[in-house]
């Protein structure tokens, strides 16, 4: 089959990489669309040292088992349930874990991937495919929320014009808070604007540092977004950290000591949150899609990612 291949900082085209074979417990799914991903550009900077096909953001139709014939979405953490973690309530941090496309385990930028299928959710018939592949990084905006970091009415700054901050300014719109955007491009700034024109914007040059948010979230994807994010929350506020960043960060931390700031660490989240927030209409994804390559061109749609301001990049993989 095709797929997209890592090796070090190295990707290409694989055109004969062997078509995955199920684990006890996993089903197989014929890809037919994934997205691209700040984590994937991460990845082949040399975040996690992956080795594999990259890509976790996907839709499918699954071959075998229960959902046979249906589209799904995947939860990307494959977790072993039996550990004290798992039995704990916390599979995603499961030790002996693997993650699609990011630890140990092939992931969708791929014609096939092969799945747990207690990971598999179905797409509902009023949801399109282009919507459903959004359900993975609207599930880890909406961990915000099942994290009990924001409340109704508070002030948010989210750092981060990008994907994954447009959908956490949504998510924490609808909440209730009162969310002020601050980035880079003031184009897609203009299309969170025009997908719901109550949440402020700004861009990063002319914003002004107040330390008065009672929340900021970073999702810059750069070593920058804590230092900026110290800067707007207040004291005794709290900052998410959504950020992952290939290489090392320092930071001097006396500003969090000082002012007793609660840093906290958000990654994956609740895929039925998701999967109701774009079924219900509250939260619109279609404007993000910016470009779309086959699989075939799979190189070029990660480079365009890494080289432009651009929102959402699609991979058509096949026919529906």
């Amino acid at each position: 089959m095709k797929a997209l291949h890592l090796s070090g900082t190295r990707f290409d085209i694989a055109t004969e990489y062997p078509r995955p074979e199920p684990l006890p417990g996993e089903v197989l799914v014929r890809v037919v669309r994934a997205g691209v991903c700040e984590t994937d550009l991460q990845l082949i900077q040399g975040y996690m040292g992956f080795e594999g096909v990259l890509g976790h953001e996907f839709v499918g139709f699954a071959e075998s088992g229960r959902f046979a014939d249906q589209r799904v979405v995947a939860e990307i953490n494959c977790s072993c349930w039996k550990c004290d973690t798992c039995r704990s309530g916390l599979p995603t941090h499961c030790p002996d874990r693997t993650v699609l496309g990011i630890l140990g385990h092939d992931g969708a930028f791929a014609e096939y991937i092969a799945v747990p299928e207690q990971n598999l959710h179905t797409v509902p018939e009023s949801l399109s495919t282009d919507e459903a592949v959004f359900v993975e990084p609207l599930a880890a905006a909406y961990q915000i929320l099942k994290q009990g970091l924001a409340e109704r009415g508070q002030s948010v700054v989210v750092l981060g014009d990008g994907r994954l901050g447009n959908l956490c300014a949504q998510v924490l719109a609808d909440f209730g808070c009162n969310v002020l955007v601050v980035g880079k491009h003031d184009r897609k700034l203009n299309v969170l604007r025009e997908i719901n024109s109550e949440i402020k914007t700004t861009l990063l040059e002319d914003a002004t540092p107040s330390r008065d948010a009672d929340v900021v979230v970073d999702c810059t994807g750069s070593s920058t977004g804590l230092p900026t994010a110290l800067q707007h929350v207040k004291p005794w506020g709290t900052v998410v950290l959504k950020t992952t960043v290939a290489g090392e960060q320092t930071l001097a931390l006396a500003p969090i000591v000082i002012d007793e700031v609660r840093v906290v660490g958000s990654r994956c989240g609740p895929f039925g949150d998701a999967l109701d927030g774009l079924q219900s209409g509250r939260i619109k994804v279609k404007p993000l899609i910016t470009e779309r390559f086959g699989l075939d061109q799979a190189v070029e749609a990660l480079k365009l990612t890494s080289n432009q301001p651009v929102l959402k990049v699609l991979l058509d993989v096949s026919a529906e």
